[in-house]
């Protein structure tokens, strides 16, 4: 019985950024500690993210996901999800973190609650510094299954300093920037030791993101695939 209700666990629309920066020499990608007692992935070192709220669709970004974005999006783009999950990778990280990700202006609808303290900085999100570069889905069995896209981002487009994580919840502790040679030391989940090692070899080539990988657990064989 157990084992049915898990293989039944339905999957959840899931966004992720992978905030990097180059102002101190060799790079260095931010991430956090999720508590022991955490449901999902406990003690493991992970990128600032989560599921989607369905306010995310609301949000009037300040400018959109580039194109090429978005057509490898495919059908998360041709169901309207695209710029939900661009807004649900920016308000992850401003939870989690503190760090801000925006653009200044007013909102022209009204703040969805989740947004408020977002909105009450004066900035508005903004999709144009994310590039998305990796899509996995959580396989069967697990408690909680997300299909997550994992977005890169420069912090030198963050609005504020970098350092600052005075305004982030109590989610990730220890959060720290760690140079991208020493990440993979961590105690990191599997799916995030590939996305590291993804993002390195993008960076060392110093190529624009081109196909997408995608770990597909959505049926009964996983399937690891690239999205053009």
């Amino acid at each position: 019985m157990a084992e049915t209700a898990l293989a039944a666990t339905p999957v959840r629309d899931a966004a992720t950024i992978l905030l990097v920066r180059h102002d101190a020499g060799a790079p260095a990608i931010l991430m956090g500690q999720r508590g022991a007692g955490a449901a999902f992935m406990p003690n493991k070192y992970v990128f600032p993210g989560g599921a989607i709220d369905p306010c995310d669709a609301e949000v009037p970004l300040a400018a959109p996901l580039a194109p090429d974005c978005v057509r490898r999006l495919g059908n998360a783009a041709a169901s309207g999800l695209a710029p939900a999950l661009a807004a649900g990778a920016i308000r992850e990280l401003w939870e989690e973190t503190g760090l801000l990700l925006g653009a200044p202006g007013a909102w022209p609808v009204p703040v969805p609650e989740a947004w408020r303290d977002f909105a009450a900085t004066g900035h508005r999100p903004t999709a144009a510094p994310l590039a998305f570069v990796f899509r996995a889905i959580t396989p069967p069995g697990r408690p909680r299954r997300f299909d997550a896209r994992f977005f890169l981002a420069d912090a030198a487009d963050l609005s504020g300093d970098p350092d600052d994580f005075s305004r982030a919840s109590d989610e990730l502790s220890h959060l720290h920037w760690v140079p991208m040679a020493e990440a993979r030391r961590l105690n990191l989940p599997f799916i995030t030791e590939v996305v590291l090692g993804e993002v390195a070899a993008l960076m060392a080539r110093g190529e624009p993101p081109g196909p997408v990988p995608f770990f597909d657990n959505s049926g009964p064989e996983p399937i690891f695939r690239r999205l053009d």
